[in-house]
C-alpha cells in the first residue's frame, strides 16, 4: 500500500504541472515549490537549531500559531521553519514575523522528504491539525525526533480508520505525542492501541482571545456605522448571499449590513452588489466618502474581518450551504456577538459544542434568516442570552497552549 501511495503521489506531481497551465491557484502551488531546498540551502546552515511547524493553510497556521509563539519564546536560539502546503495560506502568511523561513513543503516524495529533512535537521517537529504525509513521517521516526500533533482532530472517516488503512496508522508511530481537541479524538487515537495522547483543547481559542487585547478600531467602519446596529456577514458565499440580500432588501433602516465576501474576484463582487437595492459602497470606494450615508458596506478586500467584527451586534458566518462547510465562528464568539450560521457545520467542532449551548443559531432558509435576525434585533433578553453564551464559550475552552508547553521538551 506504501508502494501505491508514492506511485499516487508522483503521478499526482506530474499531472499538477500540466493542470498548472490553467490553474491560478494551481501554478501558484507547482511554481512555488521550485526554489524550496536552494531558499533551505541558503537560510539554514548545518550547525543552526531549528524547529519545524507545518500546516495545510492559513486556517492551521492560525490555530498552531499560540505555539509557536511560545516555542520561539522557550528556544530564542532556535530558527523557526514554517511550511505550507497550500497557496491559500503561504501567499497570505509568507512574510510573517514569527518564522526565521517560511516555505511550502515539498511534495511527499521520499527524496523530497529526505532531503527537506536533512537540509532543516529539526529537533522538534510539529503538525497542526493535520496533514499526515507519510514519507515525512517516516523519515522524522528514523530520525528519532520528537514529533507533536497539535490540536488533531481524528473523525470515523479518516483512512487511518478504513480495513486498507494498516500503512497510515503505522505511520503515527513517529509521533512523540497527541495533543488533541476533544474526549473522541482521545478514543479514536487510543483504539489504534497508542497511550501517548491527550485531550489539551484547541488552541484556536487561546489565539482569538489575544484579539481582545489588540487594537481593533477601523476609522471607516465607525463612520459607517454611525451608531446604529451593524449585522456583519462574514467569508460569505453566493448560496449565503442570495438569503442575505433577501433580508437586507426588506430590512428596517435604523439597521447597517457590512459584507466581506470569501471571494473578492470582480465579477462576484459585482453579482453581489447587483442583488441588494439598498445604498451600497465597496470598500476600495470609500476614499472621500460619507460612509454614514450608505446602508451596506461590501469589504472587497481581505485582512479587515477581524477586526470588523469588533464592531457587529451580530454575526453571520459563511460556508453553511456548501462543502467543506463554516468559516470560522471563534472571531465573532470572541467579541461577545450572538453567531448565526447555515446548515452545514457538523464537522466543525467549535460549531457543534456552540450549537449544542444555543450560542449559535443555525438556519436553513430566508424565513429562518429573517426570524432569528429580527429577535436578536428587537429582543433584548434573546440577545444577551446568546451574547453571553458566546463570550463564555471562548474564554471557557482557552488554555490549550499552556497544556501543551507543559509537555514539550
Amino acid at each position: 500500500m506504501l508502494f501505491l501511495y508514492n506511485l499516487v503521489i508522483s503521478i499526482a506531481g506530474f499531472f499538477l504541472k500540466i493542470v498548472a497551465l490553467f490553474s491560478p491557484k494551481i501554478k501558484l502551488f507547482v511554481e512555488g515549490r521550485k526554489n524550496v531546498f536552494a531558499i533551505l540551502e541558503e537560510k539554514i546552515k548545518t550547525d543552526d537549531k531549528t524547529i519545524w511547524f507545518h500546516s495545510a493553510s492559513l486556517g492551521e497556521y492560525e490555530q498552531g500559531l499560540p505555539v509557536i509563539e511560545k516555542i520561539k519564546e522557550k528556544y530564542p536560539s532556535h530558527k523557526i521553519i514554517v511550511t505550507f502546503f497550500s497557496p491559500s495560506g503561504y501567499e497570505v502568511r509568507k512574510n510573517n514575523t514569527v518564522a526565521d523561513v517560511t516555505v511550502y513543503l515539498p511534495l511527499d516524495t521520499k527524496s523530497n522528504a529526505k532531503r527537506f529533512l536533512k537540509l532543516v535537521h529539526p529537533e522538534l517537529a510539529f503538525f497542526i491539525k493535520y496533514e499526515f504525509w507519510l514519507n515525512y513521517l517516516k523519515e522524522l521516526e528514523r530520525s528519532k525526533t520528537p514529533t507533536y500533533l497539535i490540536s488533531g482532530i481524528f473523525r470515523d472517516n479518516q483512512m487511518f480508520f478504513k480495513w486498507y488503512g494498516g500503512f497510515y496508522r503505522k505511520a503515527l508511530n513517529a509521533f512523540t505525542y497527541f495533543f488533541v481537541q476533544n474526549e473522541k479524538s482521545k478514543q479514536k487515537v487510543e483504539s489504534m492501541g497508542f497511550k501517548n495522547v491527550i485531550v489539551s483543547g484547541d488552541t484556536r481559542f487561546d489565539r482569538v482571545n489575544t484579539i481582545l487585547e489588540r487594537d481593533n478600531s477601523l476609522d471607516f467602519i465607525e463612520n459607517f456605522k454611525n451608531n446604529q446596529s451593524v449585522i456583519v456577514i462574514g467569508s460569505s458565499w453566493p448560496k449565503d448571499e442570495a438569503i442575505v440580500a433577501e433580508y437586507i432588501n426588506q430590512a428596517s433602516e435604523d439597521v447597517k449590513f457590512i459584507i466581506a465576501p470569501h471571494n473578492i474576484k470582480i465579477d462576484q463582487i459585482e453579482s453581489l452588489k447587483s442583488q441588494i437595492t439598498k445604498s451600497t459602497i465597496l470598500f476600495s470606494e470609500k476614499e472621500n466618502i460619507d460612509l454614514s450615508k450608505y446602508n451596506v458596506l461590501i469589504v472587497d478586500t481581505v485582512g479587515l474581518l477581524t477586526k470588523i467584527y469588533s464592531y457587529g451586534t451580530i454575526a453571520y458566518v459563511g460556508g453553511g450551504f456548501g462543502n467543506p462547510g463554516i468559516h470560522n465562528i471563534l472571531e465573532p464568539a470572541t467579541f461577545g456577538i450572538p453567531i448565526v450560521i447555515g446548515p452545514n457545520y457538523s464537522n466543525f467542532a467549535e460549531a457543534v459544542s456552540l450549537v449544542e449551548l444555543n450560542g449559535c443559531i443555525v438556519i436553513s432558509n430566508i424565513s429562518e434568516l429573517k426570524n432569528n435576525f429580527d429577535q436578536l434585533l428587537y429582543n433584548e433578553s434573546f440577545y444577551n442570552e446568546k451574547s453571553k453564551i458566546c463570550g463564555s464559550f471562548i474564554q471557557n475552552n482557552k488554555g490549550a497552549t499552556e497544556t501543551i508547553m507543559k509537555i514539550v521538551s
